[in-house]
């Protein structure tokens, strides 16, 4: 078995549940609590091929349970599944989201609805849960929504999803209030993101590097990335830390006037 890793003390033996947490962004902050000595359950709507399609890391690998998190009893049971487990649940990270590209102008209503459900209203089903049972516990417990640019700036071709991501910062600032103090919660919000599926994002090897060229240091985020800010937020380091949102963009994105601007004749 892999050392613990200490950067982030106080998790040997910590219970997380990761929503989303058999690929991209959510396998990685899986991986991150594994390696920091953390029991790790993740979820996802799909079974996976096989326990080696699990996140692993530091000789430890997550468990899985099936849940959609639309749904407020799987979400109910994803919770229990936690306690059977691990007896009792100190961090839940929501992860599970997304969106397809799609027209505001002519997208269904059922779309919009459907992405505002998953990005949204899930989320809060999750925290609902997970504050529960987090209340009962002498030392409460750390609640971490994973938000995204696209709520902080215009989301053009995923326009609900920019508006649910939006509203899941301002539900944050609003559960901290109503939870606190046994419960701390906070939202991470991520920017350009390299997982497996950057490719129908951003797409071949030279997109992804024009994408990264645009970021002040030059390079896009990774799911570690991620993890590390997850970690500091459940970490006993942010024990002050709730309501607020944590940004990883690696600086922004440059302002479209500056390449523009024409500059003055010398």
């Amino acid at each position: 078995m892999q050392p613990v890793d200490q950067s982030f003390p106080g998790f040997s033996g910590g219970r997380a549940i990761v929503t989303g947490g058999t690929r991209g962004i959510g396998a990685g902050i899986a991986r991150g609590f594994l390696r920091a000595g953390a029991q790790v359950l993740v979820c996802g709507r799909n079974e996976p091929a096989d326990d080696a399609s699990l996140p692993a890391a530091g000789g430890r690998t997550a468990a899985f349970t099936r849940a959609d998190v639309r749904d407020p009893e799987q979400v109910r049971q994803l919770i229990a599944a936690g306690m059977d487990l691990f007896g009792g649940v100190d961090v839940v990270v929501s992860n599970a989201g997304g969106s397809p590209s799609a027209e505001a102008a002519t997208a269904s209503p059922r779309f919009h609805a459907r992405v505002i459900e998953l990005n949204l209203i899930a989320p809060l089903h999750v925290a609902q849960a997970a504050n529960e049972v987090m209340q009962d516990q002498p030392e409460g417990g750390s609640i971490i929504m994973i938000g995204s640019v696209s709520g902080t700036r215009p989301s053009p071709g995923t326009a609900a999803y920019g508006a649910a991501k939006a509203g899941l910062h301002h539900l944050v600032t609003s559960l901290a209030i109503e939870w606190g103090p046994l419960v701390r919660v906070n939202t991470v919000v991520p920017g350009f993101v390299v997982t497996e599926s950057s490719a129908g994002h951003y797409g071949d090897a030279d997109g992804v590097a024009a994408v990264a060229a645009t970021v002040p240091l030059r390079r896009m985020g990774t799911p570690d990335d991620v993890a590390d800010a997850c970690l500091f937020l459940a970490s006993p380091r942010a024990a002050y830390v709730s309501g607020t949102c944590l940004t990883l963009h690696g600086g922004g994105e440059r302002p479209a006037f500056l390449t523009a601007a024409q500059p003055p004749p010398s």
